[in-house]
């Protein structure tokens, strides 16, 4: 399955919030679905809620199954915590800096500001919404300037980045205690782990 298209809301009624995914705030607490509030009440197995990490993870930065499991396998062979450096590898993504650095609502229309060649890199465009951006790299818009949305995590550019006079530039690698998505990374390594 491709890119998911379909109503945004409601994957955040299911999963929680999801600030990559949509900024939208339902109006409705428990899931959606036939059953109404009981049925958010059931008792989770051990493999639902390691779905449902996994499931955060894949709609909050917009990658499909296998580019995720791409990047799980990346993050087991470096050096380190595996669940931080997937979390890292994700973070550091150009569509996922764009919206960092407050140039789109929302991921998705990061991803689309790149594959319509509107973001640069270092002077050049870039079409590539998975590129990996590495430090001293100097992210901008080609187009009359985007609107900075400063609702983007509460109004902060993180410190891994900076922001000056309408251009962003990568200062250091992301680390953990700056994703201010509520995750747990470990279930989503065990999750992969158990599949093989």
């Amino acid at each position: 399955m491709a890119r998911y298209r379909g109503p945004r809301v409601k994957i955040v009624r299911r999963l929680g919030e999801l600030p990559g995914l949509t900024s939208k705030v339902p109006n409705r607490t428990y899931p959606a679905g036939q059953h109404g509030p009981s049925a958010g009440m059931q008792k989770m197995s051990q493999y639902r809620v390691r779905l449902q990490e996994k499931q955060k993870l894949r709609f909050n930065y917009g990658v499909s199954e296998s580019q995720l499991l791409k990047y799980v396998r990346r993050a087991r062979r470096a050096k380190g915590s595996s669940g931080e450096i997937l979390l890292q590898l994700l973070e550091m993504r150009l569509d996922n800096t764009v919206f960092r650095l407050g140039f789109a609502p929302s991921i998705r229309a990061a991803r689309q500001y790149v594959s319509h060649g509107l973001i640069t890199v270092n002077g050049k465009a870039l079409t590539i919404p998975s590129y990996h951006c590495v430090t001293n790299d100097t992210i901008s818009s080609t187009a009359a300037p985007i609107l900075e949305y400063s609702k983007t995590f509460g109004g902060e550019i993180p410190s891994h980045l900076k922001l000056e006079n309408g251009k962003g530039t990568v200062q250091r690698p992301i680390t953990r205690s700056q994703i201010a998505l509520t995750i747990n990374e470990l279930l989503i390594v065990e999750y992969y782990s158990r599949k093989g």
